[in-house]
């Protein structure tokens, strides 16, 4: 994972420190997949998955991984939905904006 990425990791777990409930997790999926690649979203997905942030268990594959965003993002949220999530998130900052280190795993 990318300083980058681990980012984003860090941003959500600080704006959902008891971890991602259900109905946030469709607008948050929405807002990373508007600036993130679909394997970036996977990246996240995976490391919030092994702290338990998100459903799952840290063995879960990436397959598994790629159903879960594709069973949460076959769903469309609502505007409201979404604008909850883009506050609560933005209370915690922006790491989107940061500049993407492509160097590899460091955090």
């Amino acid at each position: 994972m990318t300083k980058f990425l681990a980012k984003i990791v860090a941003w959500i777990s600080a704006g959902y420190p008891e971890g991602v409930p259900g109905p946030d997790r469709v607008p948050l999926l929405a807002l990373l997949r508007r600036r993130l690649t679909d394997d970036e979203v996977r990246s996240v997905v995976a490391d919030l998955q092994a702290r338990a942030e998100l459903p799952g268990s840290p063995d879960v594959g990436t397959v598994d991984i790629g159903v879960l965003i594709t069973q949460i993002t076959d769903e469309l949220p609502s505007p409201a939905d979404v604008e909850r999530v883009r506050v609560r998130l933005a209370a915690q900052g922006w790491p989107l904006d940061d500049p993407r280190d492509e160097s590899g795993d460091e955090r």
